[in-house]
């Protein structure tokens, strides 16, 4: 009899065991990761601010991030390139800092000094898009040395009959963002080889505001990311561009590192600040969440996706933050 009773307390306890153990029993506090791995649920907050190119994608990723870790508040900004790295690179900075360029040497200098580790997280691939009114019917292909005169002060170009003869004998009203901008010194350091835009270009902080000039405006021709091109094609149409094999029109397809709008193209990034992400976990998990995704929020939100081996390397580095 005694040996009975013993057998049933055994069951018993066996069955309390497996009971609690399927309940994920004890005072863990643990669920889904953002990073879609079984790992304990973040709270707290993530600050980024920066490019106003990147700020589609990175607003789209804070979005879906939050979906899967709902104790985090991602706060996205979008002040430019310039000065977001401002913002970053300060007391209680940002813990991210999206850009349409990289980091100069001038701002690694200065987060040396403020002892920040930055860690480069090159996110997609965009493309320079020249775009225009829907009523201009004469320069919908350029060659790139044409698109490089019309934004060149020393060229000379004031009207669109001095890049062609038939063109409209009409003042050519240029647009393009701000010096707070990535895009812009990628048009000036890269595109323009450091020589000045024209002195009457109308140059705007908000890249809702150019679309809305140029497609307000028939002689008007801007430039600024793809994405931005890519959500209002409604409003305004991109110049397809001659490299010297034909005119290439933006797209997805075409915005690669070797693909035939390489010379219009640049990678995006975000950057790190590493010593956040060792002081609070949510930031390295998000870092790591936009490298696993970035592919996926990339072709939604107007980016080439990177490569494979790309966004190995980079979800390399962040693991080895851990």
């Amino acid at each position: 009899m005694k040996r009975l009773k013993k057998m049933s307390l055994l069951l018993m306890l066996a069955a309390v065991m497996a009971f609690t153990a399927a309940c994920g029993g004890g005072d863990t506090n643990e669920g889904t990761s953002g990073n879609g791995e079984t790992g304990e649920e973040l709270e707290g907050s993530v600050v980024i601010d920066g490019s106003g190119t990147v700020y589609p994608f990175m607003a789209r990723m804070a979005e879906n991030y939050m979906g899967e870790q709902e104790n985090v508040s991602v706060e996205v900004s979008r002040s430019g390139t310039s000065a977001g790295f401002k913002k970053f690179l300060a007391e209680d900075g940002t813990d991210f800092n999206d850009a349409s360029r990289s980091i100069k040497d001038e701002e690694k200098a200065q987060a040396e000094d403020l002892g920040i580790d930055v860690q480069e997280m090159k996110v997609a691939l965009d493309g320079i898009t020249i775009v225009i009114n829907k009523e201009n019917d004469w320069a919908a292909e350029l060659t790139q040395q044409e698109v490089v005169d019309i934004f060149l002060a020393s060229a000379g170009k004031k009207k669109w009959s001095d890049v062609r003869p038939d063109f409209p004998d009409e003042e050519i009203q240029t647009y393009g963002p701000n010096e707070n901008h990535g895009t812009y010194e990628f048009m000036f350091e890269n595109i323009l080889e450091e020589q000045d835009l024209p002195e009457n270009i109308n140059l705007q902080q908000d890249y809702s505001t150019l679309v809305d000039l140029v497609s307000k405006d028939k002689n008007a021709i801007g430039f600024f990311g793809y994405g931005y091109y890519d959500s209002n094609k409604d409003k305004l149409s991109a110049v397809k561009v001659d490299f010297g094999n034909g005119p290439v029109e933006p797209s997805l397809d075409t915005i690669k590192e070797d693909g035939d709008y390489a010379p219009f193209t640049r990678p995006v990034f975000t950057y790190l600040n590493t010593n956040m992400a060792k002081e609070k976990p949510q930031v390295l998990d998000y870092a790591i969440y936009t490298m696993e995704n970035a592919q996926d929020v990339a072709a939604e939100t107007g980016f080439a996706p990177l490569s494979d081996e790309d966004i190995q390397a980079s979800l390399d580095a962040l693991n080895g933050l851990k």
